[in-house]
């Protein structure tokens, strides 16, 4: 059963390796530690069985939130994890009386803006040239008004 709860400065290790597995351009191990002690920052962990199988992050300012990653393991998708983490994430900016979320997909990340529609984000632009490795435009998508 897959659980979610607040990242912890011992998850760091664990979703630094997630990261590494996923992104061309990762986060690294004191990366995730110095976010979680910045006070304008949150994360999740979704777990099971005591094994990480994928996080999401938050920065925070006034009443709007950013997206850093949300990211799953690859034996762990299709079952649902990565909506999981953005309904969780989507309550606690409730909870903060953030207003509005954004954040930045990769314009070739089918699979991603199909969750995040089915999650009420919308797109609302491009910034382009985004991306290294490889290069490449982002949609800019928001929840909330």
């Amino acid at each position: 059963m897959i659980t979610i709860r607040k990242m912890q400065v011992k998850d760091a290790l664990p979703v630094s390796r997630i990261e590494q597995e996923i992104f061309s351009k990762p986060w690294s191990y004191q990366g995730f530690v110095d976010a979680l002690n910045l006070g304008n920052a949150i994360f999740f962990v979704a777990e099971e069985e005591g094994k990480i199988a994928g996080y999401i992050g938050m920065y925070m300012s006034l009443d709007e939130g950013e997206i850093t990653n949300v990211a799953v393991t690859a034996k762990m998708r299709q079952r649902g994890i990565g909506g999981m983490l953005l309904s969780e994430m989507k309550k606690e900016a409730e909870r903060r009386s953030i207003a509005k979320i954004i954040l930045e997909v990769r314009v070739s990340n089918a699979g991603a803006i199909r969750l995040y529609e089915r999650n009420g984000f919308k797109n609302c632009g491009v910034r382009k040239g985004f991306y290294e490795l490889p290069k490449e435009d982002a949609y800019i998508m928001m929840y909330g008004q």
